[in-house]
Order: C-alpha cells, then structure tokens, then sequence
C-alpha cells in the first residue's frame, strides 16, 4: 500500500519554501540573459477535470497552495500583490496548462523565468490537477476601480475592438462577462498591473502565443491601460 505521507514528504513542502526562495532569487539573476523558450500553448488540451485525483494528492496540493503559494497569489487565489496575478475562479484546464508550462520552461516572460519555473519543476501532473482544481473552486474578488474614463474607455475595447487597428474584441474569447472559458482565461478582477504586463509580453512576443501577439501588437500604451483598468474593477 501507497504511504501518501511519504509521497507528501518527497514533494514540496512548506518547510523548503526558504530555500526555494534563495534559489529563484539566484535564478531571477541568471534570467537576464533570457533563454529562448519553445513556443506557449495556447490553451488546455484536455479538460483537468477529467484526471482523478485522489484524496491524499488533493491534501497535498491544498498544503502548496496555502503554504507555498498562497505566499505570493494569497491563501485563497485572490492575491493582494498587483504584481502577481489573482487565481480564485480561475479555469482548472487553463491553470494546468500554465503550471506544464511552467514546468516544461516553455513559457518565458520574466516573472515566469524567475519564479514559476522553479516552482514548477517538479509538480507532477496530478498535483498540477489538484493545484487547478483548489484554485478552480475558490471564490474571486473584483479588483478596486480606477479612473471611471479610463473604464469606460476599456470596456468599449474589450467588447468591441478597434476596427481601425486591426484589433479584435477581446470578448469573442474571454466572454462578455471577462469570465473566460475553460481553455482562455478568466480576466475579471485581475490586477492591472499584471495584465499590463502581460499585454507587454505578449506584444513583445516575450510570451510566445500567436492569437495574443496579433492581438497586442496594435494596441498602444494608454489603451492597454484602459483595458486593464477595466478588467481589474470587473466583478
């Protein structure tokens, strides 16, 4: 018979998160050089919530997700830092394709070099299930509002798009709700601060995903800003 506490045990675990830390600390350093990176998935190819999960891996990544986790994206997902990203309602199929990213270092923006990386590494593919499923389950916050022009300047984008740039509405694929689907992510109440950051990324091709690089490459400075605004005040 499996001795889950001893699978506990071998993974990551609360007690080697000081450690963790001085070594994604050295690799945020060693990631100004950035290495390049395959290309990202676009979304999940297979729905999390088709993987059985057993009691002992569910309790387990619960552990990760308050301890380790929960350090930077908040006990419950809703994480306080804008820096990094809210995950409480987030898609399960979406958070596992980030976390196998993640962990197979094909998805190269720096926060990812520098701490998801490591971080990832060695999640199994059950505990990834688990991790998305917490996630998944918990209840999300909606951001504070900003600048109510700046709102409504957003919104007017991501429901509509800019014909004129080429560039879509971001609700033909996230929802007009900014709710997601289970393979394009949730967007309401995300941090503007990451989701400006992430339209960088994306534009930059930093992160290497085709549909958000077409659809970042147009937009200009203020109205990412007006987006992310909008999203981040989004219940």
């Amino acid at each position: 018979m499996r001795n889950s506490e001893t699978k506990v045990d071998r993974r990551l675990t609360a007690s080697s998160v000081p450690a963790v830390l001085v070594l994604l600390g050295a690799a945020a350093i060693a990631g100004a050089g950035s290495p390049a990176v395959a290309a990202e998935p676009a979304g999940a190819t297979q729905p999390a919530a088709a993987t059985q999960i057993d009691a002992a891996t569910q309790i387990h990544a619960q552990r990760i997700a308050v301890a380790v986790c929960g350090t930077c994206h908040g006990q419950q997902g809703n994480s306080t830092q804008p820096k990094f990203p809210r995950l409480a309602g987030q898609h399960a199929n979406y958070l596992a394709a980030q976390l196998k990213a993640f962990r197979s270092q094909s998805r190269g923006d720096p926060d990812a070099i520098g701490y998801m990386w490591g971080m990832a590494a060695e999640l199994d593919d059950d505990t990834i299930a688990a991790l998305a499923a917490y996630y998944a389950a918990q209840k999300p916050e909606s951001g504070p509002r900003a600048d109510q022009a700046a709102i409504t300047r957003g919104r007017e984008i991501y429901d509509h798009g800019i014909t004129a740039e080429g560039v879509p509405a971001c609700s033909s694929c996230h929802g007009a709700d900014a709710h997601g689907t289970q393979d394009y992510p949730r967007l309401a109440g995300q941090h503007e601060q990451y989701v400006l950051k992430q339209l960088g990324s994306f534009q930059s091709n930093m992160r290497n995903v085709a549909i958000m690089h077409g659809v970042a490459l147009n937009l200009r400075s203020p109205e990412m800003q007006s987006v992310a605004a909008y999203l981040q005040s989004q219940p």
